[in-house]
């Protein structure tokens, strides 16, 4: 698999300094980074997270992809650099081999918790607390649909693509998947 620094090697370069917020949590989403050196916190609110020293690392690509308002706060943790992408849909889709390692990135991640929650459950079965295990699993195995939006290559920063629920919601402007656009230019009643 292609090395992640090298695949953003071309994008300009932010340092951050101790304590400097990288992402605000609910901040717009539209920005990609990519962490080349330092220490990065993830919280979510007063909650630590994880924190992500890891050469490679993405930083707002799941709120990117949801089209969403960023779930999290992510500071310096010390001095960082970090390549940065304005218009993270412009790079991934101009670059099919850092959405190829994104998609991978979030899969593994997906897995991790998948496995996790099916441990606990295995082990502690029916214990008080536990039973919403259960719930997450199948939560996670439901969210398949819908299709990602179809957004435009450059633009500024846009809110979230869905307003009320992600299924009977209603696409803002701009962000119906673009088979819903070629649907709705056709005489064919919508499902």
């Amino acid at each position: 698999m292609l090395d992640l620094l090298a695949l953003s090697a071309h994008l300009p370069v932010v340092e951050f300094a101790p304590d400097e917020t990288v992402v605000e949590e609910g901040g717009a989403a539209r920005r990609i980074w990519v962490l080349v050196s330092g220490a990065l916190q993830v919280r979510k609110g007063d909650v630590l997270v994880n924190t992500v020293t890891r050469p490679g690392a993405w930083v707002g690509e799941v709120s990117l992809l949801l089209c969403t308002t960023h779930g999290a706060a992510v500071e310096a943790n010390e001095h960082s650099v970090m390549h940065y992408a304005a218009d993270g849909d412009a790079l991934l889709a101009a670059h099919p081999a850092i959405s190829r390692m994104v998609a991978v990135g979030l899969a593994e991640r997906s897995n991790v918790v998948t496995n996790y929650l099916a441990d606990l459950k295995q082990q502690y079965g029916d214990a008080p607390g536990i039973s919403m295990v259960s719930d997450v699993l199948s939560q996670l195995a439901q969210r398949q649909a819908p299709a990602a939006p179809n957004r435009p290559a450059a633009g500024p920063p846009r809110p979230p693509c869905l307003r009320g629920h992600p299924t009977r919601g209603r696409w803002l402007p701009g962000c119906r998947p673009a088979a819903a656009r070629r649907r709705a230019n056709h005489p064919v009643e919508l499902a």
